[in-house]
């Protein structure tokens, strides 16, 4: 698997792979947990799908497997600013504004939202190395904003599988479920470092060391990317 690291200005290098990112949005959070976002037929996009945005994307034989996105807590875009405080503010009905303990606006604190990994990954080892890769481009690009920590609004069970990874992540604030789809979700935090290599991972941890998170992204554009099945 390879990781790729970029924002709205240079998504054109690395060909349809974030097009084929909405897709597997629209399948799993759309089509999947029947969530009441913006979407068409192919594709789910919102309105934190903007130029402040940073994506992590991870790549199997040139088909996207997973990614996420993360933005600055003092980003804005229009009367937007990211998904927890807009939250915390009122503005998403579908999130309870209590699920934030307080205002938080600073180039060191980023929020990471819309994970997925596809189930066209059919093992723990491969989806295990999917998230490893996706949360370690994640670091890697708040880490040159300056980011010190990372937020997330994410159901309890990742939590363990981030620290299973060796994140340092913890739960910050009281869980809540959510109607649409009866998960129970709560607001999440790790530090903006790499994770510490885990036995299972040695391989993975060493290719990422030799490149660098996202570096493969770098060196030549990826393979045309089909959109996957899940």
């Amino acid at each position: 698997m390879q990781n790729i690291t970029f924002q709205l200005s240079n998504l054109h290098l690395y060909g349809p792979a974030f097009f084929d990112f909405l897709r597997l949005r629209k399948r799993f959070f759309v089509d999947g947990l029947g969530w009441d976002i913006p979407h068409d037929a192919d594709l789910e996009m919102d309105q934190y799908d903007n130029p402040t945005a940073h994506y992590s994307l991870v790549l199997r034989n040139g088909q996207v497997v997973g990614g996420a996105r993360t933005t600055p807590t003092n980003a804005q875009w229009g009367s937007h600013t990211y998904m927890l405080r807009d939250a915390y503010e009122g503005k998403l009905g579908d999130i309870p504004p209590e699920v934030m303990v307080g205002h938080v606006a600073s180039p060191r604190v980023w929020e990471c939202t819309r994970l997925v990994i596809s189930d066209s990954l059919t093992t723990q080892a491969e989806r295990s190395e999917c998230l490893w890769l996706i949360v370690n481009g994640l670091v890697h690009e708040a880490e040159m904003g300056g980011a010190e920590e990372m937020i997330s609004l994410s159901p309890l069970s990742l939590v363990r599988a981030l620290r299973q990874l060796g994140f340092a992540a913890s739960r910050i604030g009281e869980p809540y479920r959510n109607r649409g789809d009866g998960r129970r979700y709560a607001v999440l935090s790790m530090p903006a470092r790499p994770a510490i290599p885990v036995p299972a991972l040695a391989a993975v941890a060493a290719r990422a060391t030799a490149t660098g998170p996202g570096a493969g992204a770098h060196r030549s554009h990826p393979a045309p990317v089909h959109a996957p099945a899940l």
